[in-house]
Parts: C-alpha cells; structure tokens; sequence
C-alpha cells in the first residue's frame, strides 16, 4: 500500500491527471491553505480568498484532462490564484464602474418633478374637455373611468340601457382624442424621458 502524503508533487500531479482522486486530495490538503494565504494577502477579504482557492481546485479538478503544466506545480499554482485574484480586482472594477454609471443615469434621469407636472397638466386639459361634453355624456365617462363600474352598474344608476351606455362612451372617446390630439406626442416625450 502506497502513502500517497509521502509523494512528491510531481508523483501526486501524474496520478492526479490520470484521475486518481487520493492524489488530489493531498494536493489540496497540501496546498489551500498557502493558496488562501496567497489570496488573502492580496484581496483581505475572507470569502472571496476561499471562492478563489475553491474555484482554482475545482477548475483544476474538471479540466484535468486539458491540464498541461510547463512548470513546476507550485509556480502553476501559485500564478493561477494571482492571475484569478486579478480577475477578482478586476471584476470589482467594472462592478463600481457600473454601479456609478447606473447611480449617475439615475439622477441625470430623475425628471419626477417634471413629470409630475406634465401628468398634471395633461389632467387638467383632460378635465377642461370633459367639461364641454353633453352632461349625460360626461356622467356616463366619469362612472366608466373614474368610478369603474361596469356598463350595465352605469346603465342601472342613471337609468339608460347598455347600449346608451356605450354610445355615450364612444362619443366621449371620441371627442377627447379629436380634441387631446396631443396627448399622444406629450406621452411619447414623457415616456422617452425616463
């Protein structure tokens, strides 16, 4: 029986990348600690010193097969965990890069004051034409879209059939389009403002 913790690395290397799972153990009983250290040392911050040391053995464990080492295992090792610690810098770079972008087109993008205003205006126009609709024509509106009962509750409390109902409310819809033509193109720069 062979004591695979008394192999050298370049033994343990060969049987690991011929899938020998107890060699690879030893390696990372060997080595996640000094690769911690080495993460650690660089980023000082606990988690991701462990996710780097944890993502190199897993990394190194499925692309097994692929693996091909010109160096000694150590310098592989070691230059593997450095090259990820600065794909880790890196990575928390365009992740501050991106969060003051999204922090920056937010405030250049807070147009509320504004928009409040223009849905207050769009009101008032909206009311001022309601205004000038027949009376039972307005009634009729006002239940619909205000109030939102159904055409037949409209129908029962002023006491008019559906049909009336209905063409009370495509009256009313139609003279608030032909008369609020703009509303369309208001809409369109409030929306495309956001």
């Amino acid at each position: 029986m062979r004591r695979i913790n008394k192999l050298t690395d370049q033994d343990l290397v060969e049987l690991f990348l011929d899938g020998d799972i107890a060699a690879f153990e030893e390696l990372y009983n060997r080595y996640w600690a000094k690769l911690y250290s080495e993460a650690f040392k660089r980023i000082r911050v606990r988690e991701a010193s462990e996710e780097i040391v944890q993502d190199f053995f897993t990394s190194l464990w499925t692309n097994r097969a692929k693996l091909n080492i010109h160096t000694s295992f150590q310098n592989y090792m070691y230059n593997s965990v450095r090259y990820m610690v600065f794909a880790y810098f890196s990575k928390q770079d365009s992740r501050k890069k991106y969060e003051a972008f999204l922090s920056a087109g937010s405030a250049s993008h807070d147009n509320s004051t504004e928009d409040v205003v223009n849905l207050n205006d769009l009101e008032r126009s909206l009311n001022k034409q309601l205004d000038h609709l027949p009376d039972k024509c307005r009634s009729v509106f006002e239940l619909s879209r205000k109030q939102y009962k159904t055409n037949k509750e409209i129908a029962a409390a002023l006491g008019i059939s559906e049909k009336t109902v209905e063409n009370h409310l495509t009256k009313a819809l139609r003279i608030l389009r032909v008369s609020l033509k703009y509303v369309n193109i208001l809409l369109l720069i409030i929306s495309s403002g956001q």
